[in-house]
C-alpha cells in the first residue's frame, strides 16, 4: 500500500530508472498545479534531475517558491504503483546539455535520424537543469 519516506528506497529507483514519463508540478501560490508530463533521472545521490530552458514558465515559478513534486507510475498492464518525491529545487546552469543527451538516449531510438536531429535541436538552444531535493517520498503499490 502507500508509505512515506524522506529518501528514495532501491524499489523506488528501479521505478524511477525505467524510461518513463514524469509529471512535474511546481509550487503556484494560489494558482492550481499545472503537471506537465517531462523527461527525468534519479540520480545515484537521491535527488531528480531535469532538463529545460531557462525562460520557460516552471524556471520562473521557481524562482519565486522553488518547491515541486514530481510524480511517476507504472504503465497500463502492470500492477499499480507510483513513487512521488517533493522538495526545493535548485537551478543549475551546468551539466544540462549532458543530461539531455543522456535522457535522449533513454526516451528515442537515436539511430532514428528524425529524433537526432530533434536531440541537436534541443542541444542547440541553451538549457538548465533542475534538481529536485527530496523532502519526502511518498509510494504506492499494489
Amino acid at each position: 500500500m502507500s508509505n512515506h519516506k524522506a529518501s528514495l528506497t532501491a524499489d523506488d529507483l528501479e521505478l524511477l530508472r525505467r524510461p518513463l514519463y514524469g509529471y512535474l508540478s511546481v509550487a503556484a501560490g494560489p494558482v492550481p498545479a499545472q503537471p506537465r508530463p517531462v523527461w527525468f533521472e534519479a540520480t545515484a545521490d537521491g535527488t531528480i534531475e531535469l532538463f529545460t530552458g531557462p525562460n520557460t514558465l516552471k524556471v520562473r515559478r521557481l524562482s519565486s517558491d522553488p518547491r515541486a513534486s514530481l510524480v511517476v507510475a507504472a504503465p497500463v498492464g502492470e500492477r499499480e504503483r507510483w513513487v512521488s518525491v517533493a522538495g526545493r529545487v535548485t537551478v543549475e546552469h551546468e551539466g544540462a546539455h549532458d543530461l539531455a543527451r543522456r535522457l535522449a538516449s533513454r526516451y528515442w531510438d537515436l539511430t532514428d535520424p528524425v529524433r537526432a536531429a530533434q536531440l541537436a535541436e534541443i542541444l542547440a538552444e541553451e538549457q538548465v537543469r533542475l534538481v529536485i531535493h527530496p523532502d519526502s517520498v511518498s509510494r504506492f503499490a499494489y
